[in-house]
């Protein structure tokens, strides 16, 4: 069953038959709920409206914010962060420490859902997103429909136990997740490796650049498997970082946070006291990065080249590169100015304009085949 794209939102609850069984598998039934705005307090907002099938599974809705963060069910609400892509969401590994010490995996900017399960059941009861007032509501609206009501017995849930329907609801959505339509492996890149097509000079260029641990420190944060041809590369280590990231003043302008908010990241994360965490984000991946912007955890940038000169800053001495070229000046000041990755962020040289329109013309070919068209409607 496919039933992507915006205009059919409305229709997937109702597509269930009177009469009709369970769905076929855990992963359908996943897929329509996925899509199932009933799961909202008003009906008008599915897990797909923030995170579209269409555009690289983030929010390509316009609020008073822009991009950067996303409105609520109640259609005024504004969430605080970006929505982050659930693109290849299924290979995040589970939060937990590492042997060296180290946070790694989770869910949301901030790890607190540990796994994809988890994170599905933030959204439904979160008020500023769907709305809903407890794992009762949600019960009553999945039993509405005849094909959630008989799924819920076949997949191990319960029509009458909340926690047993939600706990189902959750796995049903995060095995749907870990299907091809997330992570198809389609992009020019995986082409390229593929021995399909070929880069172009400049795309090429990028490609070495990213790789090489001489010229930049990209691969540092942004490379997971060791070798540089790894068929399978998510581009993200998963690990946590603060890069300096400024507030996103903009947006909190009309989102109804605090002005004196600080976003403590990883150190929010419940599971975490050690104020050295402070100000962490995990390392996303880069799949679909060209069209899934705006960028970082609260969408403060709106331009992938923004990105790369606000992390060549950290290496050039310039004037020039000191200026963030969306606003005409300075580059602001971090929201949290302690506990910066500045080993990672301080390796390599500067870049010139060349090598950083090669990054960017490389981080374009991880765009999936379906949303290349997006690269020229930018």
């Amino acid at each position: 069953m496919k039933i992507w794209g915006g205009a059919v939102l409305a229709l997937a609850a109702g597509a269930a038959l009177a009469g009709e069984g369970a769905y076929s598998s855990l992963e359908a039934w996943g897929e329509a709920l996925f899509f199932d705005v009933n799961l909202s307090a008003n009906r008008t907002q599915a897990c797909a409206t923030c995170h579209s099938p269409d555009f690289g599974f983030v929010d390509p809705r316009q609020t008073a914010a822009g991009r950067a963060v996303s409105l609520g069910d109640d259609g005024a609400s504004l969430g605080d962060r970006n929505a982050p892509t659930a693109s290849y969401a299924r290979f995040v590994p589970p939060f937990g420490l590492t042997p060296e010490g180290t946070y790694r995996g989770g869910l949301f900017h901030d790890g607190r859902a540990a796994t994809l399960a988890d994170q599905a059941g933030g959204p439904p009861l979160n008020p500023v997103e769907m709305g809903m007032t407890d794992k009762a509501a949600v019960l009553a609206r999945l039993t509405e429909d005849a094909r959630h009501a008989a799924s819920l017995a076949a997949f191990g849930g319960s029509t009458t136990d909340p926690e047993a329907a939600y706990a189902a609801m959750t796995r049903a959505i995060a095995a749907y997740e870990t299907t091809e339509d997330f992570a198809p492996f389609t992009s020019k890149y995986d082409r390229y490796l593929r021995g399909e097509v070929e880069l172009t000079d400049q795309e090429e260029l990028g490609r070495v650049l990213f790789f090489s641990s001489q010229f930049t420190n990209c691969n540092i944060c942004h490379q997971l498997r060791a070798a540089p041809v790894a068929a399978d590369e998510t581009f993200s280590n998963y690990e946590y970082h603060n890069i300096g990231t400024p507030p996103n003043r903009a947006a909190r302008a009309v989102n109804g946070v605090a002005p004196g908010h600080v976003d403590r990241g990883l150190l929010d994360n419940p599971a975490v006291t050690d104020p050295a965490q402070s100000g962490k984000f995990r390392v996303p991946t880069l799949r679909n990065v060209a069209v899934t912007g705006p960028y970082m955890h609260n969408g403060v940038f709106d331009d992938l080249r923004t990105v790369i000169l606000f992390y060549n800053k950290y290496n050039s001495r310039l004037p020039h590169r000191q200026i963030n070229p969306e606003t005409g000046q300075g580059w602001a000041a971090p929201e949290v100015a302690e506990n910066l990755s500045l080993t990672e962020l301080e390796t390599g040289p500067a870049l010139d304009d060349q090598r950083i329109d090669a990054l960017v013309a490389f981080l374009e070919t991880l765009t999936d085949a379906r949303y290349e068209p997006l690269l020229t409607d930018r």
